[in-house]
């Protein structure tokens, strides 16, 4: 009888140890999807370093002179407006760190 339940605590040990090891054997989880906007990215990359870069009086001293957008800046914004999902894709990029900054200069409450 002692037999019996010696085949199962084994059988149950194997199993266990086999559920264990299949998230490993699994591809990793670690290699990033291609990007599905590559120039947005590099873009979003050049505002958020914007930000990080900029004291709280460059901000202040840019959100009063008010300049209007470059070429370069216009182009970006067409994109932005004609692609939703891109639109989306980059306001969930940058707003964390821009609003972050701004919270840290006194620019929102």
């Amino acid at each position: 009888m002692i037999k019996r339940y010696y085949l199962w605590i084994v059988g149950l040990a194997l199993f266990t140890v086999l559920m264990s090891a299949i998230p490993l054997l699994r591809p990793s989880d670690a290699k990033t999807p291609p990007q599905q906007y590559p120039i947005m990215d590099k873009v979003a990359d050049k505002v958020i370093l914007k930000y990080q870069q900029s004291t709280c009086e460059q901000l202040w001293i840019q959100k009063s002179q008010k300049a209007p957008p470059t070429l370069e800046e216009q182009k970006a914004i067409a994109f932005l407006k004609s692609d939703p999902q891109m639109r989306a894709a980059f306001i969930n990029k940058v707003a964390p760190p821009i609003a972050n900054k701004m919270f840290e200069c006194g620019m929102i409450p």
